[in-house]
């Protein structure tokens, strides 16, 4: 029987109690890993040490070498029980070596390319390698040249501006940074974006999407009920060749923000997202995927043209009424929403029948026995009693659910 080596305590990180990779210091005098602690005050903008819940007098964190030699011995002694000896962290790149870089790919244009390249690497790496590119000025070197890049249509100005939004896509942007980039320079950054959506390589276009999404996310009132056509129809298009589960969210959750407002709705069923959206719950498995969708079809059926795009399709109320209470309560509250809509502006004779053939009247009845004292099943109650008297003689309904 194999001995079962445990990692000493003091080598896990407090915050996310794996082993240290890259041990700093606090003010505090508490050690953590370093990714754990930047992502605590950079991403999370904390201000107090984790562990004692003080204050910190400094943001500057000290390498702890000490502990980092003390692991990487215990690493190389327990070799043989699989830990593997971690690598000597690399030193943070100096915020006045990005200057250079960037003051070098705008005054050189053969030297763009390599200075990107560059820019991508101090990217990935550590939090504060991140912070020196903010602090140097990357983000709007950087919207202006996709800017530039995708307006100039020079030939490789859709790889620059793809290589720019690699960049971007890494530096966990603040809602203050979002807003400054959401219309700068009157929309020509959102501009670039889409082209990108439309043209770039699928990658790209996930990066685009997802930043797409978080602008929106924080954006005015004013600009959500101004969104483009064309916009709506690059993110259905996303939608429709399904690039990632990542990408297709954050495109759900873009739909999920814009059609609440203004002539939004009508814009997503005419760039035709209700087909997209059915076809895609046809084979999605993901809690949260189907969820949203339903969120999204809900919103679309509050409008007529939403609900005959539903009905158009052959599967539209089957796959609907078939979420119900297989996926989650959220998913059950807005699937019988969806068919609420449908039963009260749209059930014709026609529509009626095929909600007894594909199940949905079986379902809504289901319903009424498990869903207890909610909302949910107060609007199914609703539906059945609407139309009880086409449905009263269909075995679907129990004799005892007639009298009520």
């Amino acid at each position: 029987m194999e001995e079962i080596v445990e990692v000493p305590s003091y080598f896990l990180c407090p915050i996310s109690m794996q082993m240290m990779q890259d041990p700093v210091t606090v003010s505090t005098g508490i050690t953590y890993d370093r990714e754990s602690i930047e992502k605590w005050i950079f991403s999370c903008n904390n201000v107090t040490c984790p562990a004692t819940n003080q204050k910190l007098q400094s943001i500057e964190l000290i390498p702890n070498h000490t502990l980092r030699r003390l692991i990487q011995s215990w690493c190389t002694l327990n070799e043989s029980n699989g830990f593997a000896r971690i690598p000597t962290p690399k030193p943070s790149v100096e915020k006045s070596k990005i200057i250079k870089l960037i003051n070098e790919a705008i005054t050189s244009s053969t030297m763009q390319l390599k200075c990107l390249q560059d820019l991508r690497s101090i990217a990935y790496g550590c939090q504060s390698n991140k912070n020196n590119l903010k602090g140097a000025g990357i983000i709007t070197f950087l919207a202006s040249l996709m800017k530039k890049s995708v307006n100039d249509n020079e030939d490789d100005g859709l790889s620059l501006a793809e290589l720019a939004l690699d960049i971007l896509s890494q530096l966990d942007l603040s809602e203050v940074e979002l807003k400054k980039l959401m219309w700068e320079d009157d929309g020509l950054f959102l501009d670039s974006l889409i082209e990108i959506l439309k043209y770039g390589d699928d990658q790209f276009r996930g990066f685009a999407m997802v930043l797409i999404t978080s602008l929106y996310c924080v954006a005015d009132p004013k600009y959500l009920m101004s969104v483009t056509f064309g916009l709506l129809l690059e993110v259905v298009n996303v939608l429709r060749d399904n690039l990632s589960m990542q990408v297709s969210k954050a495109a759900l959750k873009f739909l999920v923000e814009l059609c609440p407002w203004g002539r939004n709705r009508i814009k997503v069923v005419e760039v035709g997202a209700i087909w997209v959206l059915i076809e895609l719950l046809l084979n999605s498995k993901d809690k949260r995927q189907c969820e949203l969708m339903l969120v999204v079809l809900d919103q679309l059926c509050q409008c007529a043209e939403g609900r005959s795009e539903l009905l158009k399709h052959g599967a539209g109320m089957a796959i609907v009424s078939k979420k119900i209470l297989r996926v989650s309560h959220v998913a059950t509250d807005r699937a019988v929403r969806v068919l609420s809509s449908i039963s009260k502006f749209s059930a014709d004779s026609s529509v009626l029948q095929e909600m007894l053939q594909v199940g949905v009247v079986a379902k809504l009845c289901l319903v009424l026995q498990l869903e207890r004292g909610s909302k949910t099943k107060e609007r199914a109650h609703e539906i059945l009693k609407l139309h009880s008297r086409v449905w009263k003689e269909s075995p679907c309904i129990p004799i005892n659910f007639l009298s009520s």
